[in-house]
């Protein structure tokens, strides 16, 4: 039997054994999740050793070391010890030492992801915002940012002209939520599609 029948049969198992908890919770659920639990930790772990520790730090020191930019080198040992420190959280008695690293990552994670959220997301959805007023789909735009904001305008009661408006927002708002739940919705079947292709297709060669 060969490497990759192996594999889709394995792959077909472990999808039915996903599928089994349509039916209900059952001890082959959770051990395909388990498995699936497991092997994207050790992808993850995998993944950071071969594409950020390894070649930014370990091949790093290493080229610093040999172009005599010794300071250039030695200041990877910082990172290196916050990592290391990280995972003292196994050890009851040394987990202080790893809130250090750990509260080192969550700010530059924020400080990154508040860039990024303005500069990808922000700005570009001011700039698209703000179309000339000349066609039917910009004049929808405008009332729908116009309405929305009165919606969570709260400094001033919801009553008379400012609760119309702000109720035409509640409809917008609705529009927005009810198009990303389809999305969302369409992605989960498109996944659902996918698996149902493999086991008809690749395992059960019934449809070509």
């Amino acid at each position: 039997m060969s490497g990759d029948l192996i594999g889709t049969w394995l792959a077909a198992t472990l999808t039915i054994a996903i599928f089994s908890f349509l039916y209900r919770d059952n001890p082959l659920y959770r051990a395909a999740e388990h498995v699936y639990v497991g092997i994207s930790a050790g992808f993850a772990v995998i993944y950071a050793w071969a594409f950020d520790v390894y070649p930014m730090l370990v091949e790093s020191f290493k080229a610093q070391l040999g172009a005599k930019n010794y300071f250039e080198a030695y200041i990877l040992v910082i990172p290196a010890l916050l990592g290391l420190a990280m995972l003292l959280r196994s050890i009851p008695k040394l987990t202080w030492i790893s809130r250090w690293p750990i509260s080192f990552t969550i700010g530059i994670g924020a400080g990154l992801g508040l860039i990024a959220a303005i500069q990808g997301y922000l700005l570009p959805q001011i700039f698209d915002t703000l179309r000339p007023l000349v066609t039917i789909n910009n004049a929808i735009i405008y009332i729908g940012v116009i309405t929305t904001l009165t919606y969570f305008y709260f400094s001033r009661e919801h009553r008379g002209l400012t609760g119309v408006v702000a109720r035409i927002g509640i409809i917008f708002i609705m529009v927005a939520f009810g198009a990303s739940f389809g999305y969302t919705v369409m992605a989960r079947v498109s996944l659902l599609i996918g698996r149902f292709y493999f086991l008809f297709h690749d395992w059960l060669p019934l449809i070509r």
